[in-house]
């Protein structure tokens, strides 16, 4: 008969002693598995400890990269904000420039709305026959029967002028004056110079007021003035503005 062997048990011996003089030596029996498994709790404690570290690590390097690139964005919009801000102020300068000129324009417009108001009421005036039409004194008869007419007796030397601005219209032959001078002043009225001296003007011209339409001579001494509105005869009395 042969002999049953038995098999071997293996146990692992961890010694602990220190370095005192008088320390004593202990001895402990570990079994093999339980060394192994000792052992593969080491290895998946490091393995976590290892892949936390490096799960740390990416998460920090993501927080980093993250947190660059907010810092970039940042910087960026406010680059931005300076350029709008840049744009903002040049905006508001710009509508300033503006402003002034739109006010120097209107300023100049309404000058020149004040300007050509006054020229035309000028104008206006200039074209109503009110002034006197000879340039010295005279003496005057107001014939009311038939077409009303004032009648002067100037000096010699005396010139009869336009009393407004106009077109000569016609110049005609008068039976008892010799001549006659209408003069359209283009608002309604005509006035109309009837005198024997020598015709100064000629039909088409335009006259300006004061303008010399006769020279009073020693045989055309009398003037009769006529006046005309919208076609019909009005006293120049109503019209004439007399001083002295």
């Amino acid at each position: 008969m042969q002999r049953k062997k038995h098999k071997r048990k293996l146990n692992h011996v961890v010694i602990v002693t220190s370095d005192a003089v008088d320390a004593s030596v202990k001895q402990f029996r570990i079994r093999p598995w339980v060394l192994q498994m000792i052992i593969l709790l080491l290895c998946i404690v490091i393995g976590v400890l290892i892949g936390v570290l490096i799960y740390e690590g990416q998460i920090w390097d993501a927080i980093s990269r993250s947190n660059s690139e907010k810092q970039e964005t940042i910087l960026q919009l406010e680059d931005e904000k300076n350029v709008l801000i840049g744009e903002k102020t040049e905006l508001e300068n710009q509508i300033v420039a503006l402003n002034d000129r739109i006010q120097i324009l209107s300023d100049t417009v309404n000058e020149k709305v004040q300007n050509e108001s006054e020229l035309t009421a000028q104008l206006e005036k200039q074209s109503l026959p009110t002034e006197f039409p000879l340039n010295g004194s005279a003496s005057m008869e107001e014939i009311t029967e038939g077409d009303p007419m004032c009648v002067f007796t100037a000096s010699v030397g005396v010139t009869v002028v336009a009393t407004a601005s106009g077109t000569v219209s016609a110049v005609n032959d008068d039976g008892e004056y010799g001549h006659s001078v209408w003069v359209d002043h283009g608002n309604g009225y005509i006035t109309i110079y009837r005198n024997q001296g020598e015709v100064i003007v000629k039909q088409g011209d335009t006259v300006a007021q004061g303008t010399t339409i006769y020279m009073i001579g020693e045989e055309n001494t009398k003037l009769g003035y006529q006046m005309l509105k919208d076609g019909n005869y009005i006293s120049p009395m109503d019209m004439l503005s007399i001083s002295g």
